[in-house]
């Protein structure tokens, strides 16, 4: 996994980190969402979006927030219900997908398009998943990792999301 790791972020360009980092700081607000450990992504780098770039950014990571959400409009809706929620003029919404087939992010990716807000599409596994196939085209930036470990891809997804950074 580490050799595989260490190939993918030798494959993350300059230009994509630079796309992100102009897409967050022209941004109001940043609102990333993922499932499993692509929330626990989200989480993360909220945190660090707040306090090292100071830029108001949000997720769906409080668990009853996710279960009232999940319970009243369905699974495959949350994203999109949350999005209607708290997304303000000139958000920026980062949607995380591991396999890129996860029907709540493809959901929320087409609110996007529907509703003219910008968006970022993170996958890995297969090159033409479900969100990258549909969207690659609408997304602002559409990163793919070149991995079907959810290992590989969570980690490059997350040191991607960390690169903007500087500290």
């Amino acid at each position: 996994m580490l050799k595989a790791t260490i190939r993918e972020l030798q494959n993350i360009s300059q230009d994509d980190i630079e796309t992100l980092r102009s897409l967050v700081e022209e941004s109001a607000k940043v609102v990333l969402v993922g499932n499993g450990g692509s929330n626990a992504i989200a989480s993360h780098i909220m945190v660090d979006y707040n306090k090292f770039l100071r830029k108001p950014t949000v997720c769906p990571t409080d668990a009853s927030m996710l279960t009232a959400y999940t319970n009243d409009y369905g699974v495959d809706n949350t994203f999109v219900k949350y999005l209607e929620d708290v997304v303000i003029n000139n958000s920026l919404v980062v949607l995380i997908s591991s396999s890129g087939n996860s029907q709540n992010i493809f959901n929320a990716a087409k609110f996007c398009v529907e509703n003219n807000i910008k968006f970022v599409i993170l996958t890995g596994f297969n090159k033409d998943n479900l969100v990258r196939s549909c969207f690659k085209d609408s997304a602002q930036l559409d990163y793919w990792v070149d991995s079907n470990s959810y290992g590989v891809v969570e980690c490059v997804h997350q040191i991607f999301l960390h690169a903007i950074i500087k500290n």
